[in-house]
């Protein structure tokens, strides 16, 4: 999992983020992902069994293992899309 700081400065700002926050990215279902049917939701959490994460910001990023089926041979990137003014996710073959 690869996250830019201009990605998680956006989040620490848009969520409030404190210092030692945790933010876990998960699996639901919808649109826009790299799995057709499923997206991927965005919450503060408190990691149980992480799969994967990523610290910036004073932030740690997350995935359960449970969610780990959706990465399966990809790693996450975040980046900041300046024009649409949010992050930005790509799946890369690992």
């Amino acid at each position: 999992m690869q996250i830019s700081t201009e990605a998680a400065q956006w989040y620490k700002s848009e969520l409030e983020l404190g210092k030692d926050a945790y933010l876990r990215f998960f699996v639901r279902y919808g649109f826009g992902g790299h799995i057709p049917g499923f997206s991927l939701g965005v919450k503060k959490d408190t990691p149980m069994d992480i799969f994967a994460s990523a610290n910036l910001e004073g932030i740690t990023f997350f995935i359960e293992n449970k969610d780990a089926w959706y990465f399966e041979n990809n790693d996450l990137h975040v980046s900041y899309n300046s024009e649409m003014q949010e992050p930005q996710f790509e799946y890369k073959e690992k």
